[in-house]
C-alpha cells in the first residue's frame, strides 16, 4: 500500500499526472515557480525520490531524465481510500461515516461506479439477471393460491 504523498511530492505528481507525458525536472520547476520559490535541486531530489519509491519511471534524454507516472491519480486515490478503510476496526461504520461526508454529486458518482463494477462482475450478473427476468416475465407469475400457477 502506498503511503500518502508529502505536500511537495503531491505538487510534483499533480503536474506529472495532469500533463500525462514524459516531463523534465526543468518543466516541473518552471511550473512550480509560478506558485512558490523553489530550487532546481529541490525538485530534482523530489523527482528522484519519487522514482526510488516507484511513483515515476525515468528515461535518459541527453543529459537529463524524462519522468513518467507509473500509475494514475485515480489509482493512487483508490489505494489510499482502501488502506484507510482496511485499517478500521469497524469497516462498515467507517463506510457509513465516509458516505455521510459525501456531497450529493459524490454519492451519484459512487452509484455510477457501483453500476460499472456490478456490470463488469460476472458473479454479480449471474445473481441479478435471473431475478430481474423473473420479476418482469408474466409467465413466471404468482404461485400463490388464486394466482396464475393454480
Amino acid at each position: 500500500m502506498p503511503r500518502q504523498l508529502g505536500e511537495l511530492e503531491d505538487a510534483v505528481m499533480t503536474r506529472v499526472w495532469q500533463w500525462n507525458r514524459p516531463v523534465t525536472v526543468r518543466e516541473v520547476l518552471e511550473d512550480l515557480q509560478r506558485e512558490r520559490s523553489i530550487a532546481y535541486t529541490t525538485v530534482m531530489t523530489v523527482m528522484d525520490n519519487l522514482h526510488q519509491k516507484g511513483w515515476v519511471r525515468r528515461e535518459v534524454d541527453g543529459r537529463a531524465y524524462r519522468y513518467t507516472a507509473v500509475s494514475t491519480r485515480a489509482a493512487y486515490s483508490a489505494a489510499l481510500m482502501n488502506e484507510a478503510w482496511s485499517t478500521s476496526d469497524n469497516p462498515a461504520a467507517a463506510l457509513v461515516a465516509f458516505f455521510g461526508m459525501m456531497s450529493a454529486g459524490q454519492r451519484e458518482a459512487l452509484q455510477d461506479a457501483m453500476r460499472v463494477v456490478q456490470r463488469d462482475d460476472p458473479a454479480t450478473e449471474a445473481v441479478t439477471e435471473p431475478a430481474t427476468e423473473a420479476a418482469t416475465d408474466p409467465a413466471e407469475g404468482d404461485e400463490s393460491p388464486g394466482g396464475p400457477g393454480r
